[in-house]
């Protein structure tokens, strides 16, 4: 069932986030410090993966979404690339079966098409054995983009409703197009490194997230930084368009509501 789109319609607030996305940036920088090779950098951030599933997990985070490999990614020097693609063929082959028993749900987005036989192979594997689980939905973006994400929906869109291609279309008419349609707009974004942008990283979803940007290098990312992120969300005044006053009249209701019913 497609998700509602925080434009339309206004999500229920919590001070916990039920989704998270998260760039992870600094793996190469984390490296340099110590004088390793990069792949050092982005082994250790494999890690901190780890660590971050089960803080989510233990914090009641329903969905984790990882920018794992953008689509502008390529353009890196070809041995990191092919280094990346097998860190990532590797944790597909050795993380899945702990993610299932953590009850861990495993979703992969992106245009997957570039990737060998093999690694669609593992991708499917792992989304169709953890497909039961819903303790923690974990969603890698790999080869993915924003852009190619609106696109690919658009595209999709009018070979299935050919009739659309001459009329007005909107957001209900996309929405389940889109990449992450099984998941609830991200509440929270977070990216590590010290850089502040969004990276052409779920453009369409990001539009009323809450962001947080953080110098913590990914590979030093762990559970208190989760929770100063966390914190920092839980301050915030989430207001969707709405006032000030018309947050704490809803809020009042809302008090009302439950005394009437205690």
């Amino acid at each position: 069932m497609t998700k509602p789109s925080s434009t339309l319609e206004i999500p229920s607030p919590g001070d916990v986030p039920r989704h998270v996305a998260l760039i992870m940036d600094g793996n190469g920088r984390w490296a340099k410090q110590r004088r390793l090779p990069r792949i050092a950098g982005h082994k250790r951030g494999v890690e901190a993966v780890r660590a971050a599933v089960k803080a989510c997990a233990e914090r009641g985070v329903e969905f984790l979404t990882l920018f794992a490999f953008s689509s502008e990614n390529w353009r890196r020097p070809a041995d990191e690339v092919a280094l990346l693609m097998q860190l990532f063929r590797v944790a597909l082959t050795s993380e899945v079966d702990k993610l299932h028993r953590n009850g861990v749900r495993l979703r992969v987005v992106g245009d997957l098409e570039r990737f060998d036989a093999r690694m669609r192979e593992l991708i499917e594997r792992g989304e169709a054995l953890t497909a039961g689980n819903r303790r923690l939905t974990l969603t890698i973006a790999a080869n993915y983009g924003g852009r190619w994400d609106i696109l690919q929906a658009l595209g999709r869109l009018l070979r299935e409703r050919p009739e659309l291609a001459h009329a007005p279309i909107d957001e209900a008419h996309i929405a389940p197009y889109l990449a992450m349609s099984y998941a609830p707009e991200p509440d929270l974004f977070i990216r590590t490194g010290g850089e502040q942008r969004v990276s052409n990283f779920l453009l369409w979803q990001l539009a009323y997230t809450e962001l947080y940007f953080t110098d913590t290098l990914w590979p030093d990312f762990d559970a208190a930084a989760l929770d100063a992120a966390i914190a920092s969300y839980a301050r915030r005044e989430r207001r969707f368009g709405r006032t000030s006053e018309q947050l704490e009249e809803a809020k009042r209701a809302q008090s009302a509501a439950t005394r009437a019913l205690a």
